[in-house]
């Protein structure tokens, strides 16, 4: 079976275990990608590691050969965002602030369980600097394209913007990314792809640059479903397991009509309801609700909220010795956290507290939420110059994902439309803890709106 822009990883691990191809021919091809000077990868990747790779394949190849390869899936080729620790390498959370830290001393535990399973990483990935935007800019190593009307220029999402792009492009087959509030899912959304959310606690935090410590989570983008939970599994320490089928008929989905369907862009509301229709046709008993909590994040959040007061707690030494080297978009809200008290940031841990608390009591009835991931298309690199379109489109495409981080919550979007249609993301979210139900759910979903 082949996902969006190639392989899954079920498919290749069967190609690798028939012996139909090798880690070493893998890894070559996605290199080749990455160096073709007519594509992304000059702008994708922020840092290569072609020997190290190439070593570690003829590893796993080897390992193969003597039957005791570390999982099925040793040898595949993977990315790594750019704010993971990776031994021997500086990060630099895709700016140039960081650029006289020391090499990291060991890998992050996420990179570290990656190479455990077998995956080779072949290099580090663009981002948003300090991942402080939704859309993927970067204007200091520049900014992969969206493969949507590519020659046109529009933003990758973010800001795991490089993740994307290196398994969209065929550099990598899988990516690891973040998510504080929509990091994995809204380039997921914008390119075609799967980029699932855990519950934050679910993965280990250690060995990242950090945006927001109470609503950073870790996770997948990939070409499927079945994909980001494999692994989500690896993240989690876990062996991977096939998810088990959930049948679609009966299956029970809260729409939230609060603030979710704001805003909704044509083609999106279009798609969005296209998918809506298929999945009732398919059984599926769809619930349009108002959902009142989700009108309390916006103001929750109006003094710069987590990302702001605990990015600047992270950030404030090194925007007085490094504040000019930064992306004034970037600091600028960085900065808004100066301005917060601290009995703002504890009301916020209160009313988030309570928040959590009431969504999670109102969604209890129904297997999942689904909304549209983002009300917007990727909009034009181009048309973002200006500062105020560039704060409105972040704003909307952050806005839906914010919710389910601010629930505590975990979250995955999947494909509402194929190539060459407009990229549109379905959303499917539930209460914190349910990860592997949600999966199980997105994967029938996902297969219902691809058929």
């Amino acid at each position: 079976m082949s996902g969006p822009a190639g392989p899954t990883l079920d498919a290749l691990a069967a190609d690798l275990a028939a012996g139909r191809t090798t880690s070493r021919a893998l890894v070559e091809a996605c290199l080749a990608r990455i160096a073709d000077p007519a594509g992304e990868g000059g702008r994708a990747f922020l840092q290569l590691d072609a020997e190290g790779a190439r070593k570690a394949a003829d590893a796993m190849d080897a390992l193969r050969a003597a039957k005791a390869a570390p999982s099925p899936y040793a040898g595949i080729p993977v990315s790594v965002k750019d704010l993971f620790d990776v031994a021997g390498q500086v990060t630099r959370a895709g700016s140039r602030a960081l650029d006289d830290t020391p090499p990291a001393d060991s890998d992050a535990m996420t990179v570290a369980r990656l190479r455990r399973a077998g995956f080779v990483v072949v290099g580090r990935t663009n981002m948003t600097e300090f991942a402080y935007s939704g859309l993927g800019i970067n204007p200091h190593y520049g900014t992969p394209r969206s493969p949507w009307r590519r020659d046109e220029g529009h933003v990758p999402g973010g800001s795991s913007s490089g993740a994307a792009i290196s398994v969209t492009d065929g550099m990598a087959h899988a990516a690891l990314g973040t998510d504080t509030g929509g990091s994995c899912r809204i380039p997921a959304a914008f390119n075609g792809l799967v980029g699932f959310k855990p519950t934050a606690r679910r993965v280990p935090l250690e060995g990242s640059v950090p945006l927001s410590w109470s609503l950073d989570s870790i996770g997948p983008i990939a070409r499927s479903t079945a994909c980001c939970a494999v692994l989500d599994s690896v993240l989690a320490g876990e062996a991977p397991e096939a998810l088990p089928a959930v049948p679609l008929e009966g299956l029970r989905l809260l729409l939230p009509e609060t603030v979710a369907l704001d805003g909704m862009e044509e083609a999106v509301a279009t798609a969005f309801e296209t998918a809506l229709a298929r999945l009732s046709r398919a059984g599926v008993r769809i619930t349009r609700a108002a959902m009142p909590e989700f009108a309390e994040v916006a103001p929750m959040n109006a003094l710069g909220g987590f990302t702001a007061s605990e990015s600047f707690a992270w950030h404030r030494k090194l925007l007085d010795r490094r504040g000019g080297d930064y992306d004034p978009r970037v600091s600028s809200r960085i900065k808004r956290g100066a301005g917060m008290s601290a009995a703002d940031y504890l009301d916020l841990q209160r009313s988030r507290a309570d928040f959590i608390r009431r969504a999670t009591a109102r969604i209890a009835a129904f297997d999942a939420l689904v909304m549209p991931t983002a009300p917007i298309l990727p909009p034009r690199i181009a048309a973002l110059e200006d500062e105020a379109a560039y704060t409105a489109a972040n704003l909307a495409a952050l806005r839906n994902p914010t919710l389910v981080n601010m629930m505590d919550g975990c979250a995955i979007s999947v494909p509402a439309a194929r190539p060459p249609e407009a990229p549109v993301g379905v959303m499917l979210a539930a209460a914190g803890g349910g990860d592997r139900r949600l999966l199980a759910i997105a994967a029938s979903v996902e297969s219902a709106l691809a058929a």
